[in-house]
C-alpha cells in the first residue's frame, strides 16, 4: 500500500533530462553526504539502503559532465569516505535556492488554499 504524502508545502522537482530528475531525496542525500563525510551514515540518516544510496550517486555522477560526489576506498576495515565535489557542491546550493525561491513564490497561494481547508473536526 502507497504512502499518502506527508509532506506539506511543494516538492520542488526538476525534471533536468528525459530519465534524469533531481529533487528533495537526491539533494537531501547529497546534503547528508557533505554533513557526514561517508555514504553508510548519509544512508543510516535518511533511511535509506545502502545500495539505493550507491544507485543514486551513481545516478547522479553519470548525469553530471563532473561527478557529485567523489569517494575513497577505506583501509583494511573498510569505512570509505565520501564528499561533495567543487560540482557537487553548486548543484546542491543551486537547488536549494531554487527550492527556496519557488516556495517563496507559492507561499501566498498555499496560505489561500490551506484557509479553505476543513479542520479536524469539523462537518
Amino acid at each position: 500500500m502507497k504512502r499518502p504524502n506527508q509532506t506539506e508545502g511543494l516538492r520542488f522537482r526538476l525534471v533536468l533530462k528525459p530519465g534524469f530528475a533531481l529533487g528533495p531525496g537526491k539533494a537531501d542525500l547529497l546534503e547528508a553526504i557533505a554533513e557526514t563525510g561517508s555514504l553508510a551514515a548519509a544512508g543510516a540518516r535518511l533511511g535509506m539502503s545502502p545500495k539505493r544510496v550507491w544507485g543514486l550517486v551513481r545516478e547522479m555522477n553519470t548525469a553530471f559532465r563532473d561527478p557529485l560526489v567523489e569517494t575513497e576506498k577505506g583501509g583494511t576495515g573498510g569505512g570509505g569516505s565520501a564528499r561533495l565535489s567543487e560540482a557537487g557542491h553548486v548543484v546542491l546550493a543551486r537547488y536549494r535556492a531554487m527550492e527556496a525561491e519557488a516556495n517563496a513564490v507559492i507561499a501566498a497561494g498555499v496560505a489561500e488554499l490551506r484557509g479553505l481547508m476543513r479542520t479536524d473536526g469539523e462537518p
